[in-house]
Parts: C-alpha cells; sequence; structure tokens
C-alpha cells in the first residue's frame, strides 16, 4: 500500500535508505498489509511506524500496480490527521513534501513513477479525495 499524503499543494515522497539496491530512489510512504488488516489501516500503520505521524486515508488514486513477487502497490490519497509533529525520516534516508512541477526531478522507483501523472491529478484536484461508494474508512 501506498500513501499519497497531500498537504498544501504538495505530497509527500520518502527516500530509501535500504536495500543499496534501492538506496536514493524515492517512494510514496506505505507498506505490506498484515493478514486480518484493511489496506487503510496497514497506511495508517505504516505511517506511523515510518514517518511518526498520523493520517486519514481517502480515496484510491490510479491503478494497483504489479511489482516483482506478484505483490501489487494500491496508493490512496490522504492527509495528516491534525495532531502536533510533522512528517520525519524514522526508516528512510529523508522526506521531502514536493510539488507537481518537482514530481518529475525525483528519481522515483518504477512502481510510483508509473502513478505520478495521478499523483499531479490529485495535486491539481486539491488534495484527499474523499472514497468512493462502497469504500471503507479505516
Amino acid at each position: 500500500m501506498g500513501a499519497a499524503i497531500v498537504r498544501d499543494g504538495r505530497v509527500l515522497a520518502q527516500q530509501r535508505a535500504r536495500p543499496a539496491s534501492l538506496a536514493g530512489r524515492w517512494e510514496l510512504p506505505g507498506g505490506a498489509v498484515e493478514p486480518g488488516e484493511s489496506d487503510r489501516a496497514a497506511l495508517v500503520r505504516e505511517c506511523a511506524e515510518e514517518l511518526g505521524v498520523g493520517i486519514v486515508p481517502g480515496a484510491r488514486v490510479g491503478p494497483d500496480v504489479e511489482l516483482p513477487g506478484g505483490w501489487l502497490l494500491r496508493v490512496y490519497a490522504a492527509r495528516l490527521d491534525g495532531a502536533p509533529g510533522d512528517p520525519r525520516a524514522v526508516e528512510h534516508a529523508a522526506v521531502r513534501w514536493v510539488s507537481g512541477a518537482e514530481l518529475d526531478e525525483l528519481d522515483w522507483l518504477d512502481a510510483d513513477r508509473a502513478l505520478l501523472p495521478d499523483v499531479l491529478d490529485l495535486l491539481e484536484d486539491g488534495g484527499v479525495r474523499p472514497p468512493a461508494p462502497g469504500e471503507r474508512r479505516v
């Protein structure tokens, strides 16, 4: 799962610290869904672990992107939950708020790069989209 966390017209990106083959490249925050966990619950947990912040997930952004090993990257729009504190690089080398004009400047992981047009659309729409009919919140 990935979170397109939007604040003030920018999306949050994090720079990989490991493994060595991916170090220095950028991605949207997120991670794997644990057994019995919903997509959105996984994003809330992963962002707390990786960034030290709470988020409120919204609607899906773009299509699923196939990853090696049979995994899928599924991205949701999100916003910070309003608690004090800014995102910080807990498990990554850096975090950065990126404008739509700056998206192409970063060396994104391939799967995340495939979703950049959808992330740009999200930024142009003003940020978080509410869940679509039938989508459940956490």
